[in-house]
């Protein structure tokens, strides 16, 4: 198979879900078209030699409907003949997204493609596109399914993560992430976006707290507890699959969990002749990809799976890797994560994640994967696997290796 090349990584600054947020303004589509023309422009193409882009949106509907990738492609300027498909896999997408562009150059379908994703939270809210099979009575009761923030609960009483270890990963990723950009780690990534009438309206994260500690974390009331003790309520469901749990320890809340924002992303990923004829210097290698099902109850443990099948699949070991990127969806997520694949906390999410700076769904995992690129470089390191947890009980990872 001809290998896959990152040759560009481009994200937006994430600015906060709500009404109040700075890119509360921008559309979708126009917020795509932004980071697509700036993967173009910055590498000094036409937007012709790239044939497919791959967008995650995890809510496909109104103003993220209509394959928002395609419509992107069109809004930014780039040639009919590149074409687009829209991609969800829940909290996977943006990863999934860069995995399609990947597998379309290693087979030889593509020699240029992106993958990216975006989520605009303030302007299409998490859930608009329905629950699906979730409501679904018979599955429900078939799968004994609950809500992801249960399912946090449940793997911080089952691994025995009290509500000071959640807390205190919880601080630790806003200084992470205020580091990271009191040093300018991110420069390399961001593009600050514009308005309608050219003024840049975000350059920085939005959503970071870097005062937090864990003396007002502790006045947060568990987001979870009321729903999980309802009679009967999602506790009960989760100990039934779960019969070794006595008590649900609810941990969880919105300091501790990632927050709802905007942002899109792109990666651009093509084969080695494709870089030799555009002028373009490969970064890094996509060395493996690996997507899983896992328990859908707990849900969230996908990524140790994930990590382990993509590291198989590489003739890899977990010593192999030398930084580490998981979806800081809740804190509990990475720190079983960190224990179960021996991971050390000074590896992994360096730069903090989605507790800090947030979790634009259908953009992140691209994000992060440009992210840890970026890292790489900066730290002269050789290895990363990204990984994420995806609702409904599934896991992705990819493994890049710098050239």
């Amino acid at each position: 198979m001809t290998e896959a090349y990152i040759y560009d990584a481009v994200r937006s600054p994430r600015g906060k879900g709500k009404s109040d947020g700075a890119l509360h303004e921008i559309t979708a589509l126009n917020l795509s078209a932004q980071v697509l023309g700036s993967v173009r422009d910055r590498n000094g193409l036409s937007g012709g030699e790239i044939e497919d882009v791959a967008f995650g949106t995890v809510s496909p509907v109104g103003e993220q409907g209509a394959v928002i990738g395609r419509m992107a492609v069109l809004q930014a300027g780039y040639p009919e003949t590149t074409s687009a498909i829209q991609v969800n896999r829940f909290c996977g997408s943006g990863l999934e997204a860069v995995n399609i562009a990947a597998g379309k150059v290693k087979s030889g379908e593509t020699d240029l493609a992106i993958g990216g994703g975006v989520e605009c939270m303030s302007r299409v809210p998490m859930g608009s596109d329905g629950v699906g099979g979730m409501a679904d009575p018979q599955l429900a009761f078939q799968e004994y399914l609950v809500p992801q923030g249960i399912s946090a609960d449940l793997i911080a009483t089952k691994y025995g993560y009290s509500r000071d270890d959640v807390d205190a990963y919880a601080v630790e990723s806003q200084k992470r992430a205020a580091t990271a950009w009191s040093e300018g780690r991110f420069e390399k990534s961001i593009l600050p976006i514009k308005d309608v009438i050219g003024e840049t309206i975000l350059e920085t994260d939005e959503l970071m707290r870097p005062q937090t500690d864990m003396q007002s974390l502790g006045s947060l009331n568990p987001a979870f507890q009321a729903m999980g003790e309802a009679m009967p309520g999602f506790n009960d469901v989760a100990m039934i699959k779960h019969p070794d749990i006595e008590k649900m320890n609810h941990v969880h809340h919105a300091g501790n969990s990632s927050g709802i924002v905007d942002g899109s992303a792109a990666v651009l990923v093509g084969n080695k002749e494709a870089g030799e004829k555009y002028g373009m210097k490969p970064r890094a290698r996509i060395v493996s990809m690996a997507s899983i099902g896992s328990e859908p109850t707990i849900m969230l443990t996908g990524p140790e799976f994930a990590a382990q099948k993509a590291l198989k699949r590489a003739g890899m070991e977990a010593s192999d890797i030398d930084i580490w990127e998981l979806n800081e969806a809740f804190a509990a997520v990475v720190l079983r994560f960190m224990d179960a694949m021996k991971v050390d906390h000074s590896e992994i999410n360096v730069n903090g994640g989605a507790i800090a700076m947030g979790h634009p769904l259908g953009a992140t995992g691209a994000m992060i994967l440009g992210t840890v690129l970026d890292e790489m470089e900066r730290t002269n390191k050789q290895t990363a696997l990204s990984t994420l947890c995806i609702g409904g009980g599934m896991g992705i990872a990819t493994i890049i290796e710098r050239v």
